[in-house]
């Protein structure tokens, strides 16, 4: 199945790095004009020209940057809503400053995102808006308040606005991508002590790559899904279906940062 979006205009937030940048190659090589949009220290411009896109410099946590971003890109067929910031902090460290910032991108990022996005679309009568989620939007993994709190919100974004938008034609659902293999998660894949005891829990036994957590973001924009709307795409190797370690060293074996069976 060819997913063709030839003449559609896809906006993607955090789409220098990562997901966002793996996503904004998927929708070039699917025909579509792209505007990647991110913090000027990511050099959006610079990173968009080289995979044939169009970039600018926006902070999803500035209404008025975020507004002047879509101006230029003029109403869009898809929205990509990907910004988002994470890092370990545990309950007892997690100070109000660091608490307003994560939910300031993440959350609050999102919804302006999606605000000035259905504005945008909804003359249109169509349009497709994907939220990047989390596996963490369902638990709660220690060390990640902030973070956790923020995806979880996501996912009532996602329901309401479907549940809004869909009389204009637009759908807007999530992907949640399990532990993907990007600058910010580099560390641990790096670290056989860190990944080998978690990819036992994952019945694939490895973790993710950008490409595939992008894959599900165009399928999910696509006419393909055409009929999907106000839910969430898990992109976790089966990690949220497992109860137990999937993976055990008398019948399987950890090499090449992945367990596979002997």
């Amino acid at each position: 199945m060819r997913l063709d979006f030839s003449g559609q205009t896809v906006v993607i937030t955090g789409g220098a790095n990562g997901i966002g940048l793996a996503a904004a190659r998927a929708f070039v090589a699917a025909g579509a004009s792209v505007w990647i949009l991110d913090l000027a220290s990511e050099r959006p411009e610079v990173v968009a020209a080289s995979i044939g896109a169009r970039g600018l410099a926006a902070d999803v946590t500035d209404r008025n940057s975020l507004e002047a971003a879509f101006a230029a890109t003029g109403p869009p067929a898809v929205v990509v809503a990907n910004a988002g910031i994470g890092e370990f902090r545990r309950l007892e460290d997690t100070s109000e400053s660091f608490w307003n910032r994560t939910l300031a991108v993440n959350l609050t990022g999102v919804f302006h995102t999606v605000q000035i996005a259905a504005a945008l679309m909804k003359p249109l009568r169509r349009g497709a808006i994907v939220i990047t989620a989390s596996t963490n939007s369902f638990d709660g993994e220690a060390g990640f308040l902030a973070y956790n709190a923020s995806k979880a919100g996501l996912l009532a974004i996602v329901r309401t606005a479907a549940n809004e938008l869909g009389p204009f034609q637009i759908r807007v659902n999530a992907v949640c991508p399990g532990l993907i293999r990007t600058r910010l998660t580099e560390h641990a894949f790096r670290d056989p002590a860190v990944i080998k005891p978690y990819f036992q829990h994952i019945p694939l036994g490895r973790g993710g790559t950008p490409e595939e957590v992008a894959a599900a973001i165009v399928f999910l924009a696509s006419e393909a899904a055409g009929y999907i709307t106000g839910t969430t795409l898990v992109v976790d190797g089966g990690q949220m279906a497992a109860k137990y370690a999937t993976w055990d060293e008398k019948v399987a074996e950890f090499v090449e940062d992945r367990w596979r069976l002997k």
